[in-house]
């Protein structure tokens, strides 16, 4: 009886640290190293999928799920700040909560908070480092999303929302391309417009 008694306590043991180490493995999995992609998990996440994903003519997608090139207005060369400088982005409204996705490959090179401006914001850069594709006025970032990080096409980058110095009435997606020089820095970079990019002829379902 004794020895039935220590074979079972055996077995759990056995079992318990089985379940342990498993669950390690899988946090450690699920964490992505800096310069890794985004955890398999967080890409099941993703809004869009193949036949959802609405891709422009120069490749980018439209960076908010849900949205068609129809639906996109150029405000790219609006008046800001009481006329003193131009927008250089364009803005995509969409219901706050809306999923906002990669527009291309890149990397996150900085998470960045600007109370009077974009508020909660992402800028992912190319993988040939010649573009910066900025996101702002997030509700919140996605799962896993972090500095370093590698996003596809498609990935998940946040929330539509009303960060910054946005009107909680209106929540849209600033989204903004930057042609980067070398050496520059996430901040800096020459702004192309994002509207022909994204809507101009043949933009399509891919």
């Amino acid at each position: 009886m004794r020895r039935f008694g220590m074979g079972l306590v055996v077995a759990i043991t056995a079992i318990v640290t089985a379940v342990v180490t498993s669950l390690f493995w899988i946090v450690a999995y699920s964490i992505a190293l800096p310069g890794g992609r985004m955890a398999s998990g967080d890409e099941a996440d993703s809004p869009t999928s193949g036949a959802d994903l609405v891709v422009g003519p120069a490749g980018l997608a439209v960076p908010v799920a849900g949205v068609r090139t129809q639906d996109l207005v150029d405000t790219y060369s609006q008046a800001r700040a009481g006329g003193a400088r131009s927008h250089d982005a364009i803005d995509i409204m969409a219901p706050a909560g809306r999923p906002v996705i990669a527009a291309a490959d890149g990397m996150v090179e900085k998470l960045f908070f600007s109370e009077g401006g974009g508020g909660i914001s992402a800028y992912v850069r190319s993988p040939d480092r010649r573009w910066i594709y900025y996101y702002a006025h997030l509700q919140g970032y996605a799962p896993g999303l972090r500095e370093g990080v590698r996003v596809e096409r498609g990935d998940p980058i946040g929330t539509v929302g009303s960060t910054g110095n946005a009107a909680a009435a209106g929540p849209h997606l600033h989204f903004a391309v930057y042609r980067m020089a070398p050496g520059q820095d996430w901040h800096e970079g020459t702004p192309i417009n994002p509207y022909p990019l994204l809507a101009g002829e043949g933009a399509a379902a891919r």
